[in-house]
C-alpha cells in the first residue's frame, strides 16, 4: 500500500481517529462513582462558584487546551471545511500529549464569519486553560486572535502565524551566530505574504531586525508603496519605498531569504546573486522554495539552509514550540502568550542547539551527525530536552512580564517537567540534585572513548561531579575540540606523568597474590581500569566508572582486586533500578554473584535496601522463587527462606521483607494481601531479591524490553569505594546517571 492508504488504514482501525478520553481517578467501587459524580461532586462546584480560580484545582482545566479551527486554510490541502478538518486536529491532540504532556479537545467549528468564530470560543473560556488556533485563513485569523486577545484571560495562540516566526527565529538567532552578520543589518526578503511570513517578519523585528531592512513578495512582486493601496492592512505594513520588481530583484544582495510560499520558485542563480554566506530558509511544503542540494551547490561559500522537510538538516518544524510553549503558559495559568514568552522559546531553542546531543536523539534521526553548525542550527523535535529547556524558559517569561497568575520555582519546576517524561528521569533528578550539592572526584577509565569524553563534559558543566579523564591527552583534547565541547577536565595521562607511587600502592596490595613490581607498574600504564582503582583507593579520586569497552567481567576484576568490597560486607552485587507504570522496582543480583547462598541474599539484600533508600525509596523486599512460603520444600526454595529468616534476625535490618514468594505475589496486592495477609509485607515490594544470577538478569531484561521498564544500572553494591561498572555500549545519560549515583556513594562514604 502507498502513504495515503496506510494513513486511511492507521486513521479508521478501530477504535477510529486518534485519541480517547481516560478516566484519571478510581472509578472500581460506588464510593468512587459518588465521589465523581453526584452526591459528593457539588462540594467542588460550590467551591468554584465562590471563587473561578478553584476550578484550577478541581478540574482539568489547568492542562487542557482546545484546538480551535473551522478548517479554512489546512496546510497543503487549503479550504476544506471544519468537518474535513478533524483528523488534522486530533492529531495536534496527539503532539500536545506526545510532547508536553497537554490534554486536548479538538472544537471543528462550521463558522466562516468572524464575529461568529469569536463569539464561539469565547464562549468556552470556563473549559479550557488556552485556546490553540489551527488552519484559519488569513487575513481573518489576525482579527480573530486579536480579539480573542483582548477579550479571554487564558491564553490564545495562533500556531499558523507564531510557531514558524518563533522556531524559524531560533534558527536565525543562531544561523546569525555562525555567520558572524549582525541581526539588525541583515537584508531579508520575504517569499511570501501570508499568516505566516507577515508573523514571522514581525518575529524578527522583536528579536532585533530592522523592520526597513525586510523586502515582502506575494504573488505580485515586491510589495512596494506605491502599491500599497492594492493590498491589506497587514501587508501594507511591510511595504517598502523601492521600486517595482520580482523575487529576483528583492534577492540581489539580500543576506537571508525567508519562503514561506510554494515550491520551486527560486533558482540556484538567485542564490548566486546573495550577499556572502547566504541564510536561506525555504519552507514551502512538501517541496521547498529551492532545494536543499541546489542552494548549497549554487555557491562555494557556506550556505545556512533550512526546510520545513525531515529528510534534510534544520527542519522548521512547529512541534518545537507550541507544545512546550503552552506547557510554561499553563504552569503558571498566564493570562496571555505575549512577546516576552515567544522570544524566551526562541532564545531557549538556540541555546539548546549549542549543546551536546543525547546519543538516543542521535539514533533517534539514522546516527546522523549532529553538532552545532551549519547543518545543525535548531534542535531536533524527538529531544526530549526541549520541554524542560523551553517550557520554564516561558514560564519565567510570564512571570516577570506581569501575564502570569501564578509563580514558580524554576528548579522545582524543572524537575516536575522531568517527570512528565518518566518515572526514572524524576528519581535521577533526585540523585543528581544530592550529587549537586557536594560534587565528587570521579575517575572516568575509558577516558579517550567519546561518549566518556561528552560524559566528562556534561557532568563538570552541569556540576554534578569533577570528572578526571583517564587516558592519552591528546587524543582527549583532539576529540573533545572535535565535538565542539569547550572545556578543562583533569586528565591523567600514563605516557606523561609519573605513576611510581600507584605501582607502589598496587604492589602492596597484591604483592602476596602473585603480581611483581615491574608487573604492578605495567599494569597502571598500561590498564585504566588498574589505573582508575588505585587512584580511587589512595584517595586521588573519590570513585570510578568503567565498563563501556570492556567485558563486565574483565571490567570489574581490577576494582574488586584493588578496592574489594566494604568492611561490612564480603559481597559486591549488580542492581538495577526499573520504572514501570509508575512504579519504582530495584532488581538484584543481576550482573555478579552467578549462584549466592542465604547468607549471600541476605547481605545483597540489605545493600539493595541502602541503595533505595538513596533514591528516597522506602525499601520493602521480597526473596524471588517459584514457591509460596513453603509450598515447595526443596534445596533451591529453603536458600531464599534461609535468607528471609537471617534477615529477620538481624538488628540492623529496619525494613519489611519477606519470602520466599513468586514474583506476581511480590508485585500483585490482591495476591500478597488477599492470599497471604501473614506476609510481613503489606504492600507490593519494590526491592526483588532473585535467587541466581541467570533468573536476575533473565528477569529484568524481560521487564525492560516486553514491559516497557526504564532501567537505570547495573549500580555497583557492597564496595569499599563506589565504583560502577557500565554495560557495554551504554549511552552518555547512563554515564552521567551512574557517575550521580556514585557521587552520592561518595557523599555517603
Amino acid at each position: 500500500m502507498g502513504l495515503d492508504d496506510d494513513a486511511r488504514e492507521y486513521h479508521r482501525e478501530d477504535p477510529p481517529g486518534k485519541i480517547e478520553i481516560a478516566t484519571t481517578k478510581p472509578t472500581n467501587t460506588q464510593r468512587d462513582l459518588s465521589l465523581a459524580y453526584s452526591p459528593g461532586v457539588a462540594a467542588p462546584c460550590l467551591d468554584i462558584a465562590d471563587d473561578k480560580e478553584q476550578a484550577y484545582n478541581y478540574t482539568a482545566k489547568g492542562n487542557l487546551v482546545g484546538v480551535v479551527s473551522n478548517g479554512s486554510a489546512v496546510l497543503g490541502l487549503g479550504d476544506i471545511g471544519a468537518q474535513a478538518s478533524k483528523p488534522v486536529m486530533e492529531g495536534k491532540g496527539v503532539l500536545f500529549k506526545r510532547f508536553a504532556d497537554i490534554d486536548v479537545f479538538d472544537i471543528e467549528l462550521d463558522l466562516d464569519n468572524v464575529d461568529d468564530l469569536v463569539a464561539a470560543t469565547r464562549a468556552m473560556e470556563p473549559t479550557f486553560g488556552g485556546i490553540n488556533l489551527e488552519d484559519i485563513k488569513a487575513p481573518e485569523c489576525f482579527e480573530i486572535e486579536s480579539r480573542l486577545r483582548d477579550e479571554m484571560e487564558i491564553p490564545v495562540f495562533h500556531d499558523d502565524q507564531h510557531g514558524t516566526a518563533i522556531i524559524s527565529g531560533a534558527a536565525l538567532i543562531n544561523a546569525v551566530d555562525l555567520t558572524n552578520k549582525d541581526l539588525s543589518e541583515l537584508q531579508i526578503v520575504f517569499s511570501g505574504a501570508g499568516a505566516s511570513a507577515i508573523a514571522t517578519a514581525r518575529f524578527y523585528v522583536s528579536l532585533g531586525a530592522n523592520k526597513e531592512n525586510i523586502t515582502m513578495c506575494d504573488s505580485s512582486g515586491i510589495i512596494t508603496e506605491s502599491r500599497a493601496a492594492d493590498v491589506n492592512e497587514f501587508k501594507r505594513e511591510f511595504a517598502q519605498d523601492v521600486p517595482e520588481g520580482d523575487l529576483a530583484d528583492a534577492m540581489n544582495g539580500a543576506d537571508v531569504f525567508v519562503g514561506l510560499s510554494i515550491g520551486g520558485i527560486v533558482s540556484q542563480e538567485m542564490v548566486r546573486s546573495m550577499n556572502d554566506n547566504p541564510i536561506i530558509f525555504a519552507m514551502a511544503n512538501p517541496d521547498p522554495e529551492i532545494t536543499y542540494e541546489d542552494a548549497k551547490s549554487a555557491r562555494d561559500d557556506d550556505v545556512i539552509m533550512a526546510t520545513g522537510r525531515s529528510d534534510y538538516p534544520n527542519m522548521v518544524n512547529n512541534v518545537l514550540g507550541f507544545p512546550f510553549i503552552f506547557r510554561g503558559a499553563l504552569d503558571v495559568r498566564a493570562r496571555d502568550i505575549n512577546e516576552e514568552m515567544k522570544r524566551a522559546a526562541a532564545e531557549a531553542l538556540a541555546e539548546l542547539a549549542r549543546q551536546d546531543v543525547p546519543d538516543a536523539v542521535v539514533k533517534a534521526y539514522g546516527d546522523q551527525p549532529l553538532q552545532y553548525g551549519p547543518d545543525y542550527v535548531i534542535p531536533k523535535p524527538l529531544d526530549p530536552r526541549v520541554l524542560f529547556t523551553v517550557a520554564p524558559a516561558v514560564a519565567k517569561a510570564a512571570v516577570e512580564s506581569g501575564v502570569a497568575r501564578k509563580d514558580i520555582d524554576t528548579n522545582v519546576y524543572a524537575e516536575q517537567l522531568e517527570a512528565r517524561l518518566g518515572k526514572s528521569r524524576e528519581m535521577m533528578r533526585v540523585v543528581l540534585n544530592k550529587a549537586k550539592s557536594n560534587p565528587k572526584r570521579i575517575a572516568l577509565a575509558e577516558g579517550t572513548d567519546e561518549k566518556m569524553i561528552r560524559a566528562a563534559y556534561q557532568l563538570q558543566e552541569q556540576g554534578i561531579a569533577e570528572p578526571i579523564l583517564l587516558g592519552n591527552s591528546t587524543a582527549i583534547h583532539r576529540t573533545a575540540e572535535s565535538l565542539g565541547l569547550a572545556f578543562t577536565p583533569e586528565i591523567v595521562d600514563p605516557d606523561e606523568r609519573s605513576l611510581e607511587p600507584y605501582a607502589d600502592r598496587l604492589y602492596e596490595l597484591r604483592k602476596r597474590k602473585g603480581i611483581t613490581h615491574s608487573e604492578a607498574a605495567e599494569l597502571v600504564r598500561r590498564d585504566t581500569n588498574y589505573l582508575g582503582s588505585v587512584m580511587v583507593e589512595v584517595g586521588d579520586a573519590d570513585a570510578m566508572l568503567t565498563g563501556l569497552t570492556h567485558h563486565y567481567p574483565s571490567a570489574l576484576r581490577p576494582p574488586l582486586q584493588v578496592i574489594g568490597t566494604a568492611d561490612d560486607a564480603d559481597y559486591a552485587a549488580g542492581v538495577y533500578m526499573l520504572t514501570i507504570n509508575n512504579r519504582v522496582i530495584f532488581c538484584a543480583d543481576a550482573t555478579v554473584n552467578q549462584d549466592p547462598d542465604a547468607e549471600m541474599l541476605a547481605e545483597i539484600t540489605k545493600h539493595t535496601a541502602d541503595l533505595a533508600r538513596r533514591f528516597n525509596v522506602e525499601p520493602r523486599a521480597a526473596m524471588l522463587s517459584y514457591s509460596n512460603f513453603g509450598s515447595v520444600l526443596n534445596e533451591g526454595t529453603a536458600k531464599p527462606r534461609d535468607a528471609v529468616a537471617k534477615l529477620h534476625d538481624d538488628p540492623t535490618v529496619d525494613f519489611p521483607v519477606d519470602g520466599e514468594m513468586q514474583a506476581d505475589t511480590a508485585v500483585v496486592e490482591e495476591i500478597l494481601t488477599g492470599t497471604y495477609d501473614f506476609s510481613a509485607l503489606d504492600e507490593p515490594a519494590n526491592v526483588l531479591v532473585f535467587p541466581n544470577l541467570e533468573a536476575g538478569n533473565i528477569g529484568y531484561k524481560l521487564l525492560q524490553r516486553l514491559g516497557g521498564a526504564e532501567a537505570i544500572g547495573p549500580m555497583l553494591v557492597g564496595m569499599d569505594k563506589p565504583v560502577h561498572v557500565l554495560q557495554r555500549g551504554d549511552e552518555v545519560k547512563d554515564i552521567v546517571n551512574l557517575a550521580g549515583v556514585a557521587v552520592v556513594d561518595a557523599q555517603e562514604k
